[in-house]
């Protein structure tokens, strides 16, 4: 019985670790805009700055009318290199409307 619910805890405390080793990988661009960006710059910014390899914007809100939808867009750079990053970052810096990106990981959410 013992033998039991310790191989219980092993498997669940190995379980936990694997989904923090996974979310260790997770690496974010978040983009900012100046006040006052049209839906549809940003929308331009979103699609034009998703091009670099393993760059990936994220899924379009359900709503895009809504005035918040779009603040911030936010690319997944999970597996890009770091020219990839530059890549994003160059193109990013083209768009006047664009205010900042901050390159984030899962240690920085939250915070």
């Amino acid at each position: 019985m013992l033998a039991a619910g310790t191989a219980v805890a092993a498997v669940t405390v190995l379980a936990g670790c694997s989904q923090f080793d996974s979310a260790l990988g997770q690496r974010q661009a978040v983009v900012t805009f100046r006040n006052g960006t049209p839906m549809a710059e940003r929308l331009t910014v979103r699609a034009a700055c998703a091009k670099p390899p393993s760059v990936t914007a994220q899924p379009l809100p359900s709503d895009v009318n809504s005035p918040y939808a779009l603040e911030q867009v936010i690319y997944q750079i999970n597996k890009a290199s770091d020219a990839d990053v530059a890549l994003l970052e160059q193109c990013l810096s083209k768009f006047a409307s664009v205010s900042g990106v901050t390159l984030q990981d899962a240690s920085d959410q939250g915070s």
